[in-house]
């Protein structure tokens, strides 16, 4: 299988609202489909909105997990992690899909950068894959495509669920709640019980709810690549 570049673009944002503990992305929703697009022949590369260090929310790192265990402890990665490129300094159309995996920093930098923005829209009207777990779909919130519409309307989704956000006493911490933020905008939600899997694809838009379906998420991309 041909190599097929994918961004993953992760947060750079490491303050938890104003509780003074510290976030960052999670890092099963970016180890597992790292290791599934690795094992398929498939390079990954990693950037931020602003560019710089991206921080792992110290809560998920769980290291006897062997496959986070290998990202943390890959040379490549570790230097990728702390100089990542800005979204603005990287030419798309290399990318044959973008991913952004969760952790509650997403819900702060994501929404509103216009850099973010674009790259879903570019991304998506080329016909290329874009992808999201957890609170990475935090992406699309704000996301319009170029005939104005809301780049999730009438789309199917999955996505860190309100009630999952109550369970992890969150709910007061974060701007506003995702699953309802994307549903006010017309998404389709579909959604397990709290922290089981939901994986969904909606032609090339592939989301996943929570931690346990990141694994699911990297495997709907490389399904999606090797079709192509």
């Amino acid at each position: 299988m041909p190599d097929r570049p994918v961004l993953f673009v992760l947060t750079g944002h490491d303050k938890l609202g104003d509780t003074g503990d510290k976030t960052g992305f999670h890092l099963s929703e970016a180890a597992h489909p790292w290791r599934v697009l690795r094992e398929a022949g498939l390079h990954v590369d990693f950037a931020t909105p602003e560019g710089g260090k991206a921080p792992i929310d110290p809560g998920s790192k769980d290291l006897d997990d062997s496959v986070n265990r290998e990202f943390v402890e890959n040379e490549d990665v570790n230097a990728k992690l702390k100089a990542t490129s800005a979204l603005r300094e990287l030419d798309l159309s290399g990318y044959d899909a973008i991913y952004f995996p969760g952790g509650h920093g997403t819900m702060w930098d994501l929404p509103d950068h216009a850099d973010v923005q674009a790259a879903v829209r570019e991304m998506y009207e080329a016909g290329k894959v874009v992808a999201a777990v957890c609170h990475g779909p935090a992406a699309f919130v704000n996301v319009k495509l170029s005939d104005g519409s809301w780049f999730v309307d009438g789309k199917k989704l999955s996505v860190f669920t309100d009630e999952e956000e109550r369970a992890v006493e969150k709910d007061d911490v974060v701007p506003f709640l995702l699953a309802s933020k994307l549903k006010e905008r017309g998404a389709i939600h579909e959604k397990a019980d709290n922290f089981m899997k939901s994986v969904t694809v909606d032609g090339r838009l592939v989301t996943g709810q929570n931690p346990p379906s990141a694994r699911g998420v990297g495997e709907a991309i490389r399904d999606q690549l090797k079709a192509d």
